[in-house]
């Protein structure tokens, strides 16, 4: 792994930048994700014989980054090429690789993701959503439900984590099934969020929802490694979710110490408002290059390393991000808290860095405990 950029990567960064540039903070929402799809930004990480890139999730992070840099972050990234096509491309069948990918990687189909559930956000192992076999037909019978499930109403399927009882210990394990937006016995409810998004935070509810045997991807006995093939992509983007906010943000701030003047003075020149923006830089950079690190070890298969470096990586990049916004917002005083910045509805979204997917206090017991060796409390 290098520390420079390469040339490619460096050409990929100028040409999404300017994408964002032309879109900026008020963008059409669709209407960016549809120029970003004709670009072959969102499939950039997804297989070229179904349409993609060919790339990584290193690729794809530096889309992210750039889009939210020039504020306008697509947080369905994430989700849908990130998580599911990188599940359906590394354990899927041929079949549903056919039927997926190439919509996934020109933007034309999009696929939510369910894990959360009202009695296990942290704790997957108490995943209460299970699917069983119907004897007679070899269909899968999925009941359970699922919280905080980003885009379901946009999404054609959503990628729903459940278990399965296996056969030789009577223990559940996790699975992984492609429900259709329309299966029967499949209800959504959108949960009245505060935050403002485009994507809507929603509940779903299984009630017996029968899919056909091929709507399990992967190996049934594969547990936690495909589940995992998907959470740290995850970790990694929300990474680059965070740091592109914070860059936004930044930038903002900067411009303004620079013109704005206080006693025929920038308040720039003032290392009170100066130091302060350079840290945040500083944070953001740092946060950059874990991130980096852990697409690197993702992309080259090293599952484990990939595993601790990104959720340092969404850690670090989390951190960051809120010091930044937080900081943005106090250089421009009042005018921070104006529509005209647009920095005060930032506020709310850089928590969410802190929180999703998986709490700071949740990372720091994964390095205190995987890390560092130390006993659980728990």
């Amino acid at each position: 792994m290098t520390l420079v950029e390469s040339e490619e990567h460096k050409a990929l960064r100028a040409s999404v930048a300017a994408l964002g540039k032309r879109h900026g903070r008020t963008h059409d929402r669709d209407q960016l994700w549809s120029e970003a799809a004709k670009l072959g930004y969102l499939g950039v990480n997804l297989p070229e014989e179904y349409g993609g890139g060919g790339g990584g999730i290193a690729e794809l992070s530096i889309v992210l980054e750039e889009l939210g840099a020039a504020g306008s972050p697509l947080l369905m990234m994430i989700v849908s090429p990130a998580i599911c096509g990188t599940v359906i491309s590394r354990f899927g069948t041929d079949t549903q690789k056919q039927k997926w990918l190439p919509g996934l990687a020109d933007g034309t189909r999009t696929m939510a993701f369910g894990i959360t559930e009202p009695d296990a956000g942290s704790n997957s192992h108490r995943i209460t959503t299970t699917a069983r076999r119907d004897p007679d037909t070899g269909d899968w019978l999925l009941t359970g439900r699922k919280v905080f499930v980003s885009g379901v109403d946009i999404a054609d399927a959503t990628l729903i984590v459940g278990r399965t009882e296996d056969a030789r210990t009577g223990n559940l394990k996790p699975c992984l099934f492609i429900v259709p937006r329309d299966a029967e016995g499949f209800e959504r409810r959108a949960i009245d969020m505060e935050l403002s998004a485009f994507e809507k935070q929603f509940e779903l509810t299984l009630d017996d929802v029968r899919l056909p045997a091929d709507a399990l991807v992967g190996d049934e006995d594969a547990g936690l490694l495909q589940l995992f093939a998907g959470l740290n992509p995850e970790r990694v983007m929300t990474a680059a979710f965070a740091i592109g906010m914070g860059r936004y943000a930044l930038a903002r701030a900067v411009e303004y110490a620079r013109d704005r003047q206080v006693w025929k003075t920038p308040i720039g020149a003032h290392q009170a408002i100066a130091h302060p923006l350079a840290q945040a830089h500083i944070d953001l950079e740092l946060a950059r290059l874990m991130m980096q690190k852990a697409a690197h070890l993702y992309d080259a298969g090293d599952d484990i390393g990939a595993g601790e470096a990104a959720n340092m990586a969404k850690y670090a990049a989390g951190e960051a991000c809120v010091r930044a916004v937080d900081q943005s917002v106090h250089t421009l005083g009042g005018n921070g808290l104006t529509r005209e910045f647009g920095l005060a509805s930032l506020i709310t979204a850089s928590r969410v860095a802190r929180i999703a997917p998986v709490s700071r206090e949740m990372i720091l017991n994964y390095v205190s405990h995987q890390t560092l060796g130390l006993p659980k409390s728990y």
